[in-house]
């Protein structure tokens, strides 16, 4: 194959090394395929008809199509295979289906993310077998015992992962949620307590994960005081919505952190209180507010908000102005964090799907189980997790930087001086 190379090193379709791993992967995922499929026929060849011929034939190959793979998209042609037997039972002929490459298949699935999809859809691991040869084909290879040995060590990952010395990593941000999903916990009423967290070269990063009851301040303070025994520090901010259950608990175990209220939770406790004929006006009368130039806009925003609102609706005004220092205190931070410190989207995002694919289930299931499920699929995710816009600024901001407008205006050290 001839490939056009540009000066700089780039093909028409991309690098040359991308190129390079993508018919790499091609010639693979080929060569698999023709090596099934050749397996297939040589086991069958002593199926034969009245006449003496074979019964399972090669039979040229299926038209092209394009497949998702961690090597990026790939073009494949699988082999075809004509095969007359019967099958007594049904009375239909038998066909082959690749373990490699489902008929169905657009994209490789990652057995890490499969599995905890279904467990939380309430599967049980006897139903897995069945449920994943719609995935990987009959040939899989997961028992219900090999299910239940990964479940076990999913779960021991878990448990490692929260026992985890936190000293040597220092988180400037993070952000707090409680994730109600509808899964498999003992009670009815529990939500998963999710904390992640910005470090200081500005990557996103998982810290804690736990089951509690109603989010409470029991229940977060728990969490937050196992993270401070095992060597966390103190963030500069945390971000979390409206429930009092986290705010209490910050509080009393890391005093010193400045509290962020989420703008996408305070504009749904807002707009819910109003009627729906207000409401068009209202979201964008608060998005006047947080999408402000600067916290002095932002507070005069406040203020026009105010007077629209103040006469008809006072108690949702009230919702606004009872927290607008911890609603505007993301603007005395780096103008390029705002847009990661005024939600707490980076939470929000990463459950979505898992929130989207989850119903009610019969049974409620292990509660170790169903956390560690979640718990891989958070890990699965991270890596695709981006860092924060102009990480260099986060270390300035755990120094101590002043920061007016989003802008830099003095380092600890000038201001010693």
């Amino acid at each position: 194959m001839l490939t056009v190379v540009n000066a700089d090193g780039s093909t028409p379709n991309g690098s040359l090394i991308d190129e390079i791993v993508r018919e790499g992967a091609r010639r693979m995922l080929a060569a698999a395929l023709e090596a099934e499929v050749n397996a297939y026929i040589a086991e069958l060849a002593g199926e034969r008809d009245e006449r003496g011929h074979r019964l399972v034939v090669r039979n040229g190959h299926h038209q092209p199509r394009k497949v998702t793979t961690s090597a990026g998209v790939v073009e494949v042609k699988a082999p075809r295979v004509n095969d007359k037997r019967i099958d007594e039972a049904s009375g239909e002929r038998k066909r082959f289906s690749s373990a490699i490459l489902p008929p169905w298949a657009r994209k490789s699935p990652k057995i890490s993310e499969v599995l905890p999809l279904l467990y939380l859809h309430g599967l049980s691991s006897g139903d897995f077998v069945p449920a994943l040869e719609q995935f990987l084909g009959s040939s899989a290879g997961l028992s219900p015992a090999t299910v239940t040995r990964l479940n076990v060590q999913w779960q021991a990952d878990h448990r490692a992962f929260m026992d985890r010395d936190l000293s040597s990593t220092d988180y400037v941000y993070v952000w707090a949620d409680g994730v109600h999903l509808r899964i498999r916990l003992e009670e009815a009423k529990a939500a998963v307590l999710v904390l992640m967290g910005v470090r200081a070269d500005g990557t996103k990063e998982l810290i804690a994960m736990t089951d509690g009851y109603r989010e409470s301040s029991e229940a977060w303070a728990g969490l937050l005081r196992d993270c401070a025994r095992r060597g966390m520090r103190a963030p500069v901010l945390a971000v979390g919505d409206g429930a009092l259950g986290f705010w209490n608990a910050l509080n009393e175990v890391f005093p010193d952190t400045r509290h962020q209220r989420c703008w996408v939770h305070k504009t749904a406790n807002v707009l819910d209180a109003l009627p729906k004929s207000a409401q068009p006006a209202a979201k964008r009368a608060i998005q006047e507010i947080y999408n402000a130039e600067d916290k002095e806009h932002a507070a005069r925003a406040v203020r026009a908000f105010e007077r629209a609102y103040q006469a008809k609706y006072p108690k949702v005004v009230k919702r606004i102005t009872d927290d607008e220092d911890e609603l505007l205190a993301f603007f005395d931070f780096p103008a390029e964090h705002w847009v990661h410190l005024r939600t707490t989207n980076p939470i929000e995002s990463t459950f979505a799907t898992v929130r989207l694919r989850t119903k009610v289930t019969k049974g409620a299931g292990s509660r170790g189980a169903a956390l560690a499920m979640v718990f891989k699929l958070i890990e699965s995710a991270q890596a695709r997790w981006r860092t924060v816009n102009a990480p260099h600024l986060v270390a300035l901001v755990r120094a101590g930087a002043r920061f007016e407008r989003g802008h830099l205006v003095e380092r600890p050290e000038e201001a010693a001086a």
